[in-house]
């Protein structure tokens, strides 16, 4: 459902489901609460064209942190949404360590919301974002390094596999 809404998307902004501007969309928006993962856009991107690893890698670090800055943005805005949260163990992890949590925006389920409870606690904001983009732009690149040495022969049959199960 949300790959479908993220093509609808894509479709009504006329951005091409392949390049640039839809990593950046896509990482933009899996950033957000929303359940979507960008691993898989990067990595076809790079996949099809290697020579754009970097370019990709960055796009996606910035569309993903902005979106994990609007996470914050909206942390910082829902403080009576959180107010019965306020007791569990993230808040005080979260005050005791600082914008320094945000290295762990990148994990998912948690990193999501890690960077909403940042903003309710008011964290410092730039140091937030920053420490969301280290952490961010090092996932991207252990994950597409670590993708890309599977061999294609593998990929191929996950999807003829794939394929026999789904289609």
């Amino acid at each position: 459902m949300i790959e479908n809404a993220v093509l609808w998307l894509l479709n009504v902004l006329a951005v091409p489901t392949v390049g640039l501007t839809s990593v950046f969309i896509i990482s933009f928006i899996s950033a957000t609460l929303l359940p979507l993962g960008s691993e898989p856009a990067v990595f076809a991107v790079i996949k099809a064209n290697q020579a754009m690893f970097w370019p990709v890698i960055l796009v996606a670090t910035v569309g993903n942190t902005l979106g994990g800055a609007l996470n914050y943005w909206i942390g910082y805005r829902a403080k009576v949404a959180f107010a019965k949260e306020r007791q569990s163990r993230w808040f005080g992890w979260l005050a005791r360590y600082g914008s320094k949590t945000m290295l762990l925006a990148w994990l998912p389920v948690i990193g999501d919301p890690l960077c909403s409870l940042a903003g309710w606690l008011h964290l410092p904001f730039w140091p937030s974002v920053i420490y969301m983009a280290i952490g961010k732009f090092a996932r991207y690149i252990v994950m597409t390094v670590f993708l890309l040495f599977i061999p294609d022969g593998l990929w191929e049959h996950l999807g003829q596999l794939l394929n026999q199960v789904f289609g």
